[in-house]
C-alpha cells in the first residue's frame, strides 16, 4: 500500500506541475498579446501610399524638374509639387543604395537586402521622423501626373472613366494654376502652358495625346552603355589591322618594284 500511495502522489505531483506550466504559458502569452495590442502600429496610421509617392516625385524629378531648371524658376512652397509637400521626402534622401541587394538606413546605418524591407524598417523605426501634421501626401497627386501609366499599372487597360477623367483633369489645371501662376511673369506663363501640354492634356478618353509629350531628363541607357564600351574596345583592335593591312600593302609595292628594277637591270641590250 506504501508504495501504491507513493506512486499516486508522485502522478499526481507531475499533473500538477503540467497544469501550472500550461496556466503559467496562457498567462505569459496573454500578456504578451496584451503588450502588442497596447503597441502602436505607427504603419496603419499613416494613410498615404509609399509607392505611389515615390512615383509621383520621380514623374517630377524626370519631366518638370528639368524645365524648372532652365527657366531658373524657384516653385513656393504653397505648390503641392514643392518637395516640402512630400511626406516621405526626408526618409527617400536618406535611403543609401550601395548594391543590388544592399540598401542603407542614413538615419541609423543599418543594411538591408531590398529596398521594401528598408521601407518597412522606417515605418517600424523611424515613424517619428514623419512630419504628419504638415506635410500632405503626394500620391493624391497621381490621377493629375500619370503614376499608372509610368508603374504600368492594369487600371489604363480598363475602360475609360470619363468623370475620373474628368477629375484628374481639373486636378491637373489646378496645380497648374497654383504653381506656376501666369500673373507671376514670363517665365511662370511659359511653364503654365508647358505644364499643361506635358500632364494636362493627355487627361481624355481618346487616349490619342501620351503623357510628357515635351520628354524630360536624358537618362543613358544600359544598351548605349555598353554599345560605347564595345565600341572603344573594338577601335584599337580595328586601327592595329588597318596598320598591318597598310605595313603588308607597302611592302608589297615595295616587292614588286624591286622585281620590276631587276627585270630591266637584266633585260639585254
Amino acid at each position: 500500500m506504501g508504495r501504491g500511495a507513493k506512486a499516486i502522489t508522485s502522478i499526481l505531483l507531475i499533473e500538477f506541475l503540467l497544469l501550472y506550466n500550461t496556466v503559467s504559458q496562457g498567462l505569459e502569452e496573454s500578456a504578451a498579446a496584451r503588450t502588442l495590442q497596447q503597441e502602436p502600429h505607427h504603419t496603419n496610421e499613416v494613410h498615404c501610399s509609399r509607392e505611389r509617392s515615390r512615383a509621383a516625385w520621380k514623374i517630377i524629378e524626370d519631366y518638370l524638374m528639368p524645365f524648372l531648371e532652365e527657366e531658373g524658376f524657384q516653385i513656393s512652397t504653397k505648390c503641392r509639387l514643392h518637395p516640402d509637400n512630400d511626406l516621405f521626402r526626408d526618409q527617400e534622401q536618406h535611403k543609401i543604395y550601395l548594391d543590388v541587394n544592399e540598401w542603407r538606413c542614413g538615419y541609423c546605418k543599418k543594411s538591408f537586402r531590398a529596398e521594401n524591407f528598408l521601407d518597412q524598417h522606417f515605418d517600424d523605426r523611424h515613424y517619428n521622423l514623419l512630419n504628419v501634421n504638415q506635410s500632405k501626401c503626394l500620391a493624391d497627386l497621381c490621377g493629375a501626373l500619370h503614376c499608372d501609366f509610368v508603374m504600368n499599372s492594369k487600371s489604363l487597360k480598363a475602360k475609360c472613366n470619363p468623370a475620373a477623367v474628368a477629375r484628374n483633369r481639373h486636378l491637373c489645371e489646378s496645380l497648374a494654376d497654383s504653381c506656376f501662376p501666369i500673373t507671376q511673369g514670363p517665365s511662370a506663363s511659359r511653364l503654365h502652358e508647358l505644364f499643361l501640354h506635358q500632364f494636362c492634356d493627355a487627361h481624355t478618353c481618346s487616349r490619342k495625346k501620351k503623357p510628357f509629350p515635351k520628354g524630360g531628363k536624358k537618362q543613358t541607357s544600359v544598351l548605349y552603355m555598353a554599345t560605347s564600351i564595345l565600341i572603344l574596345m573594338l577601335l584599337p583592335i580595328f586601327y592595329l589591322l588597318y596598320y598591318l593591312y597598310q605595313r603588308e600593302m607597302n611592302r608589297g609595292t615595295q616587292v614588286l618594284r624591286r622585281v620590276s628594277q631587276v627585270g630591266r637591270k637584266t633585260k639585254p641590250s
